[in-house]
């Protein structure tokens, strides 16, 4: 009983069309940005290293290297914050989280482009 009633409030808040990535892709991710009574929308783009989570709690994270730096964000997919997910290239790889990323620096974090 109880259980219905939680897919039934999920259902709700998710959104009804998701766009299908994978971990692996390079994304550009729009977010909602709200600076005191303005908004604007800010695009974090870097590779998918992991997806955790179902229904309306699902969430993947995206790494990218800023000016040597790694930094890694974590979204939900169901947010209104997150307005577009842009997949900009897939590639191939063979686990399901890529942390192995985290301790490679320059050209060892490429990853083989899928056709």
């Amino acid at each position: 009983m109880t259980q219905k009633i939680l897919e039934l409030v999920e259902k709700s808040s998710m959104k009804a069309e998701v766009p299908t990535f994978d971990v692996g892709d390079t994304v550009d991710v729009h977010c909602l940005i709200l600076e005191g009574d303005k908004s604007r929308t800010q695009i974090f783009n870097g590779i998918v290293i992991a997806r955790s989570g179902s229904g309306s709690k699902e969430m993947f994270t995206v790494r990218r290297i800023v000016s040597g730096e790694g930094v890694e964000r974590k979204f939900p997919i169901h947010s209104p914050k997150v307005s577009k997910i842009d997949v900009k290239r897939r590639s191939v790889v063979r686990r399901a989280k890529l942390y192995f990323l985290r301790d490679r620096i320059g050209k060892a974090v490429r990853l083989k482009e899928r056709r």
